[in-house]
């Protein structure tokens, strides 16, 4: 026979009625419903702010930038107390990731929305070997040590302008962040602060791009 300790079984049981009353309390989704959603394909900049197209790889994306900020403002919204922001973007180039040497990076990418920043992070397209791997923070916050392109959705892509002939040094990403949010209007930021001191040309060395946004409003109770 099993004897079983009066205190592992107390424990046991206060943390069954403990888990009980938490899942009691999580809130369910009443309503979903995607408000927003460009590709580009359509060549729509309505709403945006500093947006631009051009082709990549045979589709229209908005872009490239450098050192700058994008904004899409989204009017008209449903009743919601969240909203999921889905942002693909194409990471061009030499982009260094986390190193702190003032010269190459770090590198950061950042979203945000009306008056909140909600992610910074680095991204890096170098080469990982044993005897040298500038590291990126992504998927998580900076800062992090992760491996360059980890989290990425596609790896293989060319460069840009000064990797344009190589492939590997694009890197597509889908960044997806759930924001508590009620009003009306949302204005979502997104923009890149990156390092490239020691290039004759800075944007031909690192820049992105956004491929496609999506906004989901997000009603629970």
């Amino acid at each position: 026979m099993i004897k079983l300790d009066s205190r592992v079984l107390l424990r046991g049981l206060v943390l069954f009625g403990l888990l009980g009353i938490v899942s009691s309390c999580l809130p369910t989704v009443e309503n979903e419903q995607v408000v927003y959603s460009n590709n580009f394909s359509d060549l729509d900049l309505q709403g945006f702010e500093n947006a631009r197209l051009f082709i990549f790889q045979n589709d229209t994306v908005s872009g490239f930038y450098h050192n700058e900020e994008v904004a899409l403002t989204v009017q008209d919204l449903p009743s919601h107390n969240f909203l999921k922001v889905t942002i693909e973007i194409l990471v061009h180039d030499s982009w260094d990731g986390n190193p702190d040497d003032g010269l190459g990076g770090p590198d950061f990418w950042y979203m945000g929305y009306d008056n909140s920043e909600v992610f910074r992070t680095t991204f890096s397209n170098s080469p990982c070997e044993s005897t040298y791997c500038l590291r990126q923070s992504y998927p998580n916050d900076y800062f992090r040590q992760n491996d360059p392109k980890s989290g990425a959705t596609q790896t293989n892509l060319p460069g840009l302008c000064l990797f344009g002939a190589f492939r590997n040094y694009t890197t597509r990403y889908s960044v997806s962040k759930l924001i508590s949010h009620s009003n009306p209007t949302v204005r979502i930021y997104t923009g890149a602060e990156l390092l490239a001191t020691n290039s004759p040309d800075p944007v031909c060395d690192e820049s992105w791009s956004i491929a496609k946004i999506e906004v989901v409003a997000i009603q629970t109770n």
